[in-house]
């Protein structure tokens, strides 16, 4: 079974709040780190993973799969999630 690259973009957006989840409840025992290496980690797992998926949002409506309100929900939401981390990232601290 193929997937569709809508489905793909979800797929990424929901990864994204996993390790947004998951670097919260860790957050604590990782305080010996220092700021860039937060900030790597917070880009690589928080801004990158939604970044593609607004990607293959956008080439979903391109390659008209079919379900474009996939297309359309998956580049909203990984967008407005790859802005707000990359904002925090770039004026914390």
């Amino acid at each position: 079974m193929k997937r569709s690259l809508a489905s793909l973009s979800l797929f990424l957006f929901g990864l994204s709040v996993v390790f947004l989840v998951l670097w919260t409840l860790f957050e604590s025992r990782l305080a010996g780190l220092s700021t860039v290496t937060e900030r790597m980690i917070t880009v690589s797992l928080l801004v990158v993973p939604p970044g593609i998926g607004a990607v293959l949002g956008v080439l979903s409506l391109t390659h008209k799969e079919g379900k474009s309100w996939l297309g359309i929900i998956g580049i909203l939401l990984n967008t407005l999630f790859a802005l707000f981390h990359l904002t925090i990232v770039l004026f914390a601290g």
